[in-house]
């Protein structure tokens, strides 16, 4: 058996290797609507001869409907398993069947469920076809990817916001199996900010092949066998953008047009913290701008430049963003974790705020923050009120971090430290420890996240009274529990003669508080009543 790739649909792009296969074929197979045409046997119709016994699978079902009990699925299972009886029925004859595809047989091919049922009964071999991808990018003479960009590929059926999701954070994509889906898919590109530079191309190197913008194409004209192709962001990138350095900050905008301004957040630490929304702000940008520690983790694209500064000129940098904005430039300014959180935004908006920069559009975009990262690694220890405080005094006296360090202690918050300690910052952690012992007992459990999601990750659980502040460095947070906060260890049982062993140690902070009124039994034993509801937790568990 072979699958054959017939290439997009010019006759005279199939492969030498295809039209030697069906010439010396027994056997031609090819797939079709009820109506009897099939594209890949018009493709192949010249290569056709009168002794070939020809087998046509037709679909029971392809954009109607079904009364198979089974519904769609079933019905289109049931013929994938007649199909391929009735093709072992010529192989066990000993006949060479050759079942012809457009494109590529194992890219969104009808012959790959051949192939799944019959490869491992039968010799086989499969020979690629042009794919309609490469077809397409062809006909519209535009680079799909460059450098170390990525390609994705994406069918038109999938739901929307999934489609907007890997659009905003792809450098390029081909959306496949439009028709129907043309409407939701042409949405998911302008939410995914891709519209202006979406292309539409409809039956690439088929008689009636049509290309243009995907803005412009009527979605009642659009059939199957049409693609959007959104080409390479290098390729997207205004010819008109000229390089601009660190030297011209002090320059002022003299561009027609203004740019935008997008604060990203990149995560604690590498990208799998990095949410779609921003890959496609980082992608899109002609400028990134931010500390170099940061910008580092951001791939290099062709066409971006980068502006990398030390980590204490946080209004230097905002307003070298904002001068490139004016000139015209779409500028990226990076942060670690979430921007908003004693990050860029802040410094961003501030000067955004004043005269000259006032209408230049500023956007902030959320990532993970370094809380919430370190929270995940040990469990759910802010599963209830907790409060954010930097021990920094650079920007704020300790006078006013340690009276916010009283208040949220004896309100019994779970607190989360960041910013604990640095080279020329080593007494603050001690000082704090103090502070909340006056309100938390000695064993309170404290979280010691460093590099979290980086190459030299460690997170370890101490006791309140046990916090060493030579164990704390900036790259560290602390999460400090509250009276109610649990730790416990679970999973395997280890060698450990307590019966802990090597069992891995988790801390939660309980969603239920107990009641002041109640008097009897242990914290939380009054009767509890279900949780309230949440942006983040619409329906939770009672």
């Amino acid at each position: 058996m072979y699958g054959v790739g017939l290439g997009p649909g010019d006759p005279s792009l199939m492969t030498v290797r295809a039209v030697q296969v069906i010439a010396e074929a027994d056997v031609i197979a090819y797939h079709s609507a009820r109506h009897g045409r099939s594209i890949a046997r018009s493709i192949a119709a010249e290569h056709l001869r009168p002794d070939h016994l020809e087998e046509p699978l037709v679909y029971p079902v392809t954009t109607g409907t079904t009364d198979h009990p089974g519904g769609y699925r079933g019905a289109m299972e049931d013929f994938y398993a007649e199909s391929a009886a009735r093709l072992a029925v010529h192989l066990d004859a000993g006949r060479t069947v050759a079942v012809i595809a457009e494109g590529d047989p194992l890219f969104y091919g009808s012959y790959m469920h051949m192939h799944k049922r019959l490869a491992d009964r039968y010799p086989t071999e499969v020979i690629p076809g042009v794919t309609s991808v490469s077809a397409a990018a062809a006909r519209l003479g535009t680079p799909l990817v460059e450098g170390e960009e990525v390609l994705t590929i994406l069918p038109g059926t999938l739901p929307e916001e999934e489609l907007t999701a890997r659009l905003a954070s792809a450098d390029s994509a081909v959306v496949m199996k439009l028709g129907r889906t043309f409407p939701a898919v042409r949405r998911a590109v302008e939410r995914a900010g891709r519209l202006a530079d979406a292309r539409y191309v409809e039956r690439a190197t088929m008689s009636g092949e049509r290309t243009g913008t995907l803005a412009d194409t009527d979605p009642d004209s659009v059939p199957y066998f049409s693609v959007a192709v959104l080409p390479s962001r290098a390729d997207a990138r205004p010819a008109s953008a000229r390089p601009v350095s660190q030297e011209s900050e002090t320059e002022t905008g003299t561009g027609t047009e203004t740019g935008d301004v997008v604060v990203v957040g990149t995560g604690p630490a590498g990208p799998l913290w990095v949410t779609p929304e921003t890959r496609g702000a980082l992608a899109a940008a002609d400028d990134l701008v931010g500390y170099t520690t940061y910008l580092d983790r951001v791939p290099v694209r062709p066409g971006q430049q980068r502006h990398g500064s030390d980590n204490k000129v946080e209004s230097e940098r905002a307003e070298f963003a904002l001068d490139l904005a004016r000139r015209g430039r779409r500028v990226a300014v990076v942060s670690g974790g979430d921007p908003g959180v004693f990050a860029m935004a802040t410094a961003v908006l501030e000067v955004a705020s004043a005269d000259p920069y006032r209408d230049v559009p500023v956007r902030v975009l959320p990532g993970v923050t370094a809380a919430n990262a370190a929270a995940a690694r040990v469990g759910a220890p802010l599963g209830h009120d907790y409060a954010v405080l930097s021990l920094s005094d650079r920007l704020k006296p300790w006078e006013v971090i340690a009276e916010r360090l009283h208040a949220a202690a004896a309100a019994d918050l779970v607190l989360a430290l960041y910013n604990p300690g640095s080279r020329s910052r080593t007494w603050q952690v001690g000082k704090a420890r103090e502070l909340l012992l006056e309100h938390r007992a000695p064993d309170t459990p404290v979280v010691i996240g460093r590099d979290v999601g980086g190459t030299e990750e460690s997170v370890r659980i101490v006791r309140l009274a046990d916090l060493d502040p030579a164990q704390v460095d900036m790259r560290t947070i602390l999460l400090v529990g509250s009276s109610q906060t649990v730790t416990a260890r679970r999973g395997p049982v280890g060698g450990g003669g307590d019966g802990g062993g090597d069992r891995e140690e988790i801390v939660w902070t309980p969603r239920r508080y107990p009641d002041a009124r109640s008097s009897d039994g242990p914290p939380g034993a009054s009767e509890p009543s279900p949780p309230e509801p949440s942006a983040s937790d619409p329906s939770p568990e009672s």
